[in-house]
């Protein structure tokens, strides 16, 4: 943890590079950062050692973070993200659910301060593709207060 923020190492991959003396080889690293109250980013680093890939990814994902709406511990609606084949479906929970998700939509939502969702993935199993596809469906949400104001109504 740096600080207030919390990192989660979603993926790390390791490449191979054949050259003369044999075989070289290079790590990218997924890395979920969040600071665990609703604002959460995601980053992919490359090195040839795998501390430093890691360190690039967390780089990178303070850099990307996005502020999520949340409904107390949990969201305000349903929605559906995709990315490439990957799809994902978050829904609401009631309190004392707990993150129902896989390893890779459970790791963004527990960095975005999520406690209480239903999460189903459809299409790709692929950490990379479905912490994309998290992401794009936690960037729809809206909170009711922005829905109310848009619709000149009053939400229960």
């Amino acid at each position: 943890m740096r600080g207030e923020l919390q990192e989660n190492v979603v993926k790390i991959k390791r490449c191979a590079a054949v050259v003369k003396g044999g075989r070289r080889f290079s790590f990218a690293a997924m890395v979920v950062v969040g600071n665990g109250d609703g604002k959460v980013g995601w980053g992919y680093g490359k090195a040839n050692e795998v501390p430093p890939s890691v360190e690039k990814a967390v780089k990178e994902g303070m850099r990307q973070q996005i502020v999520v709406a949340r409904d107390g511990s949990t969201i305000p609606h349903l929605v559906k993200g995709r990315y490439g084949a990957a799809k994902v479906v978050l829904a609401p929970a009631g309190p004392g659910t707990g993150v129902i998700a896989g390893a890779a939509v459970r790791a963004v939502c527990e960095a975005a301060g999520i406690h209480d969702i239903l999460t189903k993935s459809f299409g790709s199993n692929n950490p990379v593709s479905l912490v994309k596809a998290t992401m794009a469906a936690l960037e729809q949400l809206r909170p009711k207060t922005d829905v109310e104001r848009l619709r000149g109504v009053h939400l229960s």
